[in-house]
């Protein structure tokens, strides 16, 4: 593979250790490293999910994110405590601020709460060598936020990625390099493929299917067949295998993004098929605003329904292409409800995914002349007026009957920020 005519870059890719707990630890004037303290979404629910816990918590009891409340031991050392994602949110923009100090915002990738990619060529003559900058921020974080982090660093945003979870999240320094040089020795010997970054469960299904277990056999495999069987998601994790990434850092993920969508865990199990049809009508509510956000439309609507656990089969995820593109969600929801008459058998219902794709401008809803449907524009005029009114007066300022019925959800969801209590 010749590296040597790539854009030569060097990415930091910054991940704070615990977050959510270690603010939570910090917030109660406890040390994060060595405070045994679980953030929960409910802690009034047995069945709550830990969302976080620190370092301490992991290691003494082994309790660790994705627990439930009822697994973690009745011990007087362990502190429980809600999630409060404003707060949190609040100091991931501060932590953000902080990185403006060394590179300018174009050159900041904010990958999550806690994650982020900075682009820091050219900021040598500053801030000195990659390490001593990494150095830097680390020391300033635990200084002003009491935060400790792990920083990847790489030639691209991949290598940063996986540098980041694969070495620099075990050394001691939390600080950790590769280069195109490591490939080889380093990225290639990944195993199990869902250790590498963007390969999931069912991707790495598909790839042993085809006798590749590490990353260095993918990266042997001929690329024309991975691009037989995966399309271009093929050339992209040949290339990846080969440490190649041409993401840009800073580039805004809604001007490529592809899709709109809304995934739900339901508090409850649901059995009743009219309290599910009046979730999936909130969630095109959500659907639909979120593409008229960007003055979007699209025209392929895709509906997911997880069955419970107890239940035999794990549920069904089909899509529905409609003639016309829209944002209109009536019209998402009446796609929505032909999925779900087909295809539902019945199953407790625990978790519903709505997506739109197939993505262009909402003008094509206004020009289209010989829409039989003379009110559609005005259908999709009255949605950006009921956006409007939610922005203005809050997202409960308007809500349809549904949301007041068993089985709506909207009015709790929308007091919640990230899916938590505030």
């Amino acid at each position: 593979m010749d590296y040597d005519s790539l854009p030569k870059r060097t990415i930091l890719c910054i991940d704070m250790k615990s977050f959510y707990a270690s603010c939570a630890a910090i917030a109660l004037g406890e040390d994060p490293l060595t405070s045994h303290l679980a953030v929960v979404g409910d802690t009034a629910r047995e069945g709550s999910v830990i969302l976080a816990a620190t370092p301490a918590l992991k290691r003494d009891f082994g309790i660790k994110t994705g627990n439930r409340l009822f697994e973690v031991p009745k011990d007087s050392k362990i502190k429980l405590v809600n999630a409060s994602m404003a707060t949190y949110l609040s100091i991931s923009v501060q932590v953000t601020a902080l990185f403006q100090q060394y590179v300018p915002p174009e050159a900041i990738h904010t990958y999550s709460v806690d994650e982020s990619f900075l682009d820091i060529c050219g900021t040598e003559k500053i801030w000195g060598n990659d390490r001593e900058l990494a150095l830097k921020i680390r020391d300033d974080l635990f200084k002003r936020f009491g935060l400790s982090c792990a920083i990847g660093i790489g030639p691209n945003m991949l290598m940063s990625k996986v540098c980041l979870d694969i070495e620099a999240k075990n050394q001691p320094s939390g600080i950790a390099k590769w280069t195109y040089a490591d490939v080889k020795t380093k990225l290639w010997q990944i195993s199990p493929l869902q250790k590498m970054w963007g390969i999931g469960s069912k991707i790495e299904a598909r790839l042993h299917r085809l006798g590749i277990f590490s990353i260095g056999h993918l990266a042997n495999y001929r690329l024309d067949k991975l691009e037989k069987v995966f399309g271009v998601m093929g050339n992209q994790l040949y290339y990846h295998a080969w440490g190649i990434d041409f993401s840009e850092v800073g580039a805004p993920i809604l001007n490529g993004q592809i899709s709109y969508g809304k995934s739900q865990i339901l508090m409850r199990d649901y059995t009743d098929k009219l309290e599910i049809k009046r979730v999936i009508l909130e969630m095109c509510e959500e659907v639909a605003a979120r593409a008229r956000r960007e003055n979007k439309a699209g025209q392929t609507i895709s509906l997911g329904i997880g069955y419970s656990k107890v239940a035999r089969e794990r549920g069904f995820h089909r899509q529905l292409t409609v003639v016309e593109p829209t944002n209109i969600t009536m019209e998402l929801y009446e796609a929505c409800l032909k999925i779900f008459d087909k295809h539902y058998n019945g199953s407790i219902v625990r978790q519903v995914s709505i997506s739109l794709a197939n993505i262009c401008g909402d003008d094509v809803i206004q020009l289209n002349l010989f829409d039989q449907d003379q009110l559609r524009p005005k259908k999709r005029d009255l949605g950006y007026v009921m956006d409007a009114i939610r922005k203005k007066h809050g997202p409960n300022a308007v809500l349809r009957a549904v949301s007041y019925a068993n089985g709506g959800t909207a009015r709790h969801r929308n007091t919640l920020v990230g899916g938590h209590k505030q």
